[in-house]
C-alpha cells in the first residue's frame, strides 16, 4: 500500500510540475509577443512623428511605452511567481496528507 501511496505523490508532483512549466512558457511567449508589438509601435510612431511633430512629443510617446511595458512585464512576473508559489503549497498540502494517512494506518 505504501509503494502505491508514494506512486501518487510523484505522480501529482510531476503533473504539477508539467503545469506550472507549461503556464511559465506561456507566460513568457505572450511577453515576448507583447514586447515586440510594443517595441515596433514605437519605432512606427517615431517615425510618424519625427516627421510630423516636435522631439518634445516623440520623447513624452517614448517615455510612457516604455513605462507601459515595464509595467505590463511586472505583473506578468508577479503572476507567474503567485502561480507557482501556489502550485509548490498544493503539492506540498497533498505530500502532507498523502503521508499523514500512511502514517495513521
Amino acid at each position: 500500500m505504501f509503494l502505491h501511496n508514494y506512486v501518487l505523490v510523484v505522480a501529482v508532483v510531476v503533473v504539477v510540475v508539467l503545469v506550472v512549466v507549461v503556464v511559465v512558457v506561456v507566460v513568457v511567449i505572450v511577453v515576448v509577443v507583447v514586447t515586440i508589438v510594443v517595441v515596433l509601435t514605437v519605432v512606427v510612431v517615431a517615425v510618424v512623428l519625427i516627421v510630423v511633430v516636435e522631439v518634445v512629443v516623440i520623447i513624452v510617446v517614448i517615455v510612457v511605452v516604455v513605462v507601459v511595458v515595464v509595467a505590463v512585464v511586472v505583473v506578468v512576473v508577479v503572476v507567474v511567481v503567485v502561480v507557482v508559489v501556489v502550485v509548490v503549497v498544493v503539492v506540498v498540502v497533498v505530500v502532507v496528507v498523502v503521508v499523514e494517512r500512511q502514517h495513521s494506518k
